[in-house]
This record gives structure tokens, sequence and C-alpha cells, in this order.
């Protein structure tokens, strides 16, 4: 059964044997035979090496000790890796460093023969890279790369480079002394002439000046008097732009006000509007209904009526033809009655119409006394006179008395018919005079009808 082997991305897997090229599996898995094949590890980490060549002589022949820094690796692709792997891979890390450090450390050495001390200590990296180009052959026949070289520190035990340092110091404070006194030459032909100049200067400023002044002034005089004008019109033009701008402010806040009142307006109306809305939702829309409801109990009730009125009324109508055949008929047999009255009226005569009048008189007479039926109760004021009369009840009785005594003419003057003389012609009623009714041969009236 094969095993399978797993790498990270920091080292390589060489699987070799089987008669093949070496296998290189870097981040990943294979698969390696028992017995057939042979699986290594190569790591692929960076290694640092610090590089230090002492006392090495320069071009010059000046001795100096150089202390550098390189970070080498294993190469990352396959061939290199097979290149390292049969250089490297019965090695440890440690070995493989060494050996990277000595091709590194020859080299550095190499470099610093041909340069010299000035050209190494005044630009670090022209060195540094020298060097890694130079080693960078050597390093790749092996399978690895350098991934940085860097100088750290140049020094030597001559003070060459002191020496160095003092020269240039020496050579810039002569420079520097050169150039003061230089300055101070300079400055003293430059302070001679700038004193004259400034003289000159001075008294051409000052005839300048004077004139000046007095050109000053007299412009002054013309610029003051244009200023005081001006600033007349100035302050007029101020007051009147004051005036127009409160007048502008006033015009804005009427129309500010006129805006706040059509917006009061606005939310009087909305109010007005919510105040009929809500009005027709409390009281016009109920009152419809209520109204609507009325009225239809009101049709209703008008239709029943005019239902129960027409019936009446048809009941009233034919109860009335009932009543008006009745009276009719009443009236009919009436008249014919009143007919036969008439006629046999006729052949009575005046007799029959007093006989009328003497069955009325007794309802009429009681209908004279009817009031005094009615009366509880009757106050009599006497006089206490002496005529004779009387007073208390007889009085009342006696112009009741006299009140039905006067019939007889009342009806005389109403109908001409002479009651009083017609009874005095009745058959054996007797005058005052003793005489016999009819005495002067005049017939005796028939007997009334009601006799019989």
């Amino acid at each position: 059964m094969p095993l399978i082997h797993t790498v990270g991305p920091n080292e390589a897997l060489v699987v070799s044997g089987g008669g093949k090229e070496p296998r290189v599996i870097v981040g990943g898995r294979g698969f390696v035979w028992p017995i057939i094949n042979r699986s290594q590890r190569l790591t692929l980490e960076v290694m640092t090496l610090d590089v230090q060549t002492t006392r090495v002589y320069t071009k010059e022949g000046v001795p100096v000790t150089v202390d550098g820094i390189a970070q080498v690796k294993v190469a990352n692709d396959e061939q290199a890796i097979r290149t390292a792997a049969g250089q490297f891979l019965s090695k440890g890390r440690a070995e493989l460093g060494n050996i990277a450090l000595q091709t590194m450390e020859g080299h550095q050495r190499a470099m610093l023969g041909t340069m010299t001390v000035e050209s190494i200590y005044q630009d670090r990296e022209i060195f540094a890279k020298l060097v890694r180009e130079v080693a960078s052959s050597d390093m790749a026949n092996m399978g690895l790369e350098i991934v940085s070289f860097t100088i750290r520190n140049i020094q030597d035990d001559e003070g060459y480079l002191d020496a160095l340092g003092v020269k240039r110091t020496s050579e810039v404070k002569r420079d520097a002394a050169i150039g003061l006194a230089e300055a101070e030459r300079d400055s003293s032909i430059r302070s001679a002439q700038a004193r004259q100049e400034s003289e000159a200067a001075r008294f051409l400023a000052e005839t300048g000046i004077a004139q000046s002044e007095r050109e000053y002034n007299v412009t002054k005089a013309g610029y003051d008097q244009q200023v005081n004008t001006r600033n007349a019109e100035a302050e007029l033009a101020y007051e009147l732009q004051s005036t127009r701008t409160r007048q502008e402010i006033r015009t804005e806040e009427i129309q500010i006000e006129v805006v706040e009142r059509e917006r009061q307006i606005q939310v009087q109306q909305q109010e007005i509007l919510r105040r009929e809305n809500e009005l027709e939702a409390t009281v016009r829309k109920p009152s419809e209904a209520e109204r609507y409801r009325l009225e239809t109990i009101a049709a209703g009730n008008k239709t029943s009526v005019l239902a129960g009125a027409e019936a009446d009324s048809e009941s009233i109508r034919l109860r009335g033809d009932a009543e008006a055949d009745a009276v009719r008929a009443k009236g009919l047999a009436e008249a014919a009655a009143m007919l036969q009255k008439a006629d046999a009226w006729k052949e009575y005569g005046q007799a029959a119409l007093v006989e009328q009048l003497l069955q009325s008189m007794p309802e009429v007479a009681s209908a004279i006394a009817q009031p005094l039926a009615k009366t509880e109760r009757i106050a009599i004021i006497s006089t206490g006179g002496n005529d004779g009369s009387g007073a208390g009840a007889s009085k009342v009785t006696r112009d009741v008395t006299n009140i039905i005594a006067q019939l007889p003419e009342v009806i005389e003057a109403l109908t001409g018919i002479d009651v009083i003389g017609s009874i005095k012609n009745l058959p054996g009623v007797r005058d005052s005079n003793g005489d016999a009714a009819g005495s002067n041969g005049s017939a005796a009236a028939p007997e009334s009808p009601s006799e019989s």
C-alpha cells in the first residue's frame, strides 16, 4: 500500500527511486511506495547570515573590517530544488547556512580588494549591490538565492576613516574662514558704498520730502475739500439708504405679516372645514338620517291615515248618502204633511192660525221664564214707595205676566193677526159687555181640525 506524505509551503518533498528523475512536491501531498521510493524533506525557509570580514585590505592597502547581513534560501522552483537536493539533502540546516556564509564572505573579501576605502564608506549601497551580483551566480549553482544583502558597519584599526574625517573637517573649516574673510571684505566695501548712496539718497529724499510736503499740503487741501464733500454726500446717501433699507425691511415685515395672516386664514379655513366635517359627521348626517326615518314613518303614517281617511270618507259619504236619502224622504213626507196642513188651513182660515198661535203660547211663555228658572239668586231692592205696586217676589211675577200679556200685540205687529179679536169671535165667548160672540149676525167659526 502506498503511503501519503504531505508537506507545507515552507518545505519541499523530494521523492526518489523507481529509475526516474526525483519528484519534487512543494506545499502538497504525494504517494510514496515503500521499498521502491524514498522521500526526503528540504527546508525552503530563509536563513539569516552574519557576513563579517576582518582586516581585509582594500585597493589602497588599507585594512578595514566590514560587517554585513544576508538573507539566503533555497530558490522556489523545481530545478533549483533538485540542484539543492543533490548538494544539501543529506546535510542539515546549519551546514547549509555555513556553506552559504563562506560563499558570501569570500565574495565580500574579493570585492573589498577592488575598491577604495572612500568609495566603500561613501556609497555602501553600491558596495552591497556589487557583492550580491558577484555572489548570486555561485549561489544559483547551488540552488540558492540571495533574498537581501546590506552593510551594517565599516571600520578600521589604523584611524584612516578618522583621518578622512579630520581632513574633510579641516577643508571645511578652511573654506569657511576664507568665505568669512571674503564676506567681511565685501561687506565693508558694500557698507561704504551703501553709506555714500545712503547720504545721497538722504539728501535727495529730504528735498523730495520738502517738495512732497508742499505738494501734499496742496493736494491734501483739495482732497480735504473733496473728502468733506464726499462725506456729506456719503452721509446723505447713508441716510437715504438707511431710509430705503428701513422701508424695505418694513415692506418685508408687512409681507411676512401678510403671509402669517394668510397662513392664519388658511389655518382658520382648515379649522372651519374640520368643524364643518365634524358637524357633518356628528349632527347633520345623524339629523338627516333621523329626518329620513321620521319622513319614512310620516309617509307610512300618511299612507295609513290617507287610507283610513279614504275609508272614513267613503263611509261618511255612504252614511251621508243614506242620511240624505232619509232626510229627503222625511222632507218629502213633511212637505206632503205641510201641503195637507196648508190645504186644511185654507179650509179652516184664520181660526186655524189662531189655534196654532194659542198652542205655541205655552212654549213662548216657557222661553220667557227660562232665564228666571236658571237664576240661582235674585237681590230685590225696594224704595218703599206708596204707589201700591208692592215689592219682592210678587213684583217679579207681575213683570213676567205683563210681558206675556204683551205677546198678542207683538204677534199682531208681526203677522197682522188679531189674536184677542179672534178669540172674542169664537162661539160661546162673550165680550166685556156680556153679549155673545157673533150676536151681530156673524156665523160661528168652523171647528178646528185639532178638535177632531
